[in-house]
């Protein structure tokens, strides 16, 4: 079994960092290495985190230029064979996740995993407001509008080292663009588990406005041109619009 390295990205994260906490120390998965990068927090979020002591962590809290600068801080210290994010408004949907990330990273010729994820209530997490259905990856998919959700998604720590670390010029979409090099680019090989892995809360940076996800499928769009990637603008819309209505109303069997 490889070891995981787990980072956790936040700032001024009080109300909802002890439930991701909880959720790693319950992992029946105990090989661990958890790293969390604060922003510099100003309210409780550092006292909670000293006074954990369910599971080993590692902490760094500093100022920094966004959660893209907070993640490749995150990524230099990392010590697993297989990394991973969990923010701090995250959580896992149970205890077998790490478990089953493990076992897929068993297989030396995966480099990377992905799985479901589930949008919840700020409120009460037991509540699904999305349901984000994945599938395995095929060549020429993010031209589609297809993109794995990012709090999913593992890699070996030697694929960051050969194909980079977050871009921070995308202020939005740079996880979306690393997995595009990875996948598309980087022709790395991928499992997709069709779990849910992760419960997400609504409200997110990216989701906070019409705004910003306009401007985070723009980034994309430029990605994939830098990338070399054809792709339909209009088709690109289209698949992300019927994404999203999809998601709505889809509920995982479990549920």
């Amino acid at each position: 079994m490889p070891r995981i390295t787990v980072i956790t990205v936040c700032y001024n994260s009080a109300r909802t960092i002890e439930a991701t906490l909880s959720s790693i120390a319950a992992q029946t998965f105990k090989d661990i290495e958890h790293i969390i990068v604060d922003g510099g927090s100003t309210d409780h979020t550092l006292e909670i985190v000293g006074q954990w002591r369910g599971h080993e962590i590692c902490l760094v809290s500093e100022p920094d230029k966004g959660i893209y600068d907070a993640m490749n801080k995150g990524l230099a210290l990392a010590d697993g064979e297989v990394v991973g994010f969990l923010n701090s408004d995250d959580l896992y949907a149970d205890c077998f996740v790490l478990e089953q990330v493990a076992d897929v990273f068993t297989d030396g010729t995966i480099e990377a995993s992905f799985a479901d994820l589930i949008y919840v209530d700020k409120e009460d997490i037991d509540t699904v407001v999305r349901y984000w259905k994945s599938s395995s990856f095929c060549d020429g998919a993010f031209s589609s509008g297809w993109c794995p959700a990012h709090p999913t998604f593992y890699a070996r720590k030697s694929v960051f080292s050969r194909l980079g670390n977050f871009d921070e010029s995308y202020k939005l979409a740079a996880d979306a663009e690393l997995m595009m090099r990875f996948l598309e680019c980087g022709h790395i090989s991928s499992r997709y588990v069709p779990n849910v892995w992760v419960k997400m809360r609504v409200g997110g940076e990216t989701n906070r406005s019409l705004r910003n996800i306009i401007k985070q499928n723009q980034e994309i769009l430029d990605a994939l041109k830098r990338h070399g990637l054809h792709f339909s603008a209009t088709h690109f819309a289209w698949k992300k619009i019927m994404a999203r209505v999809m998601q709505r109303w889809q509920r995982p069997n479990a549920s």
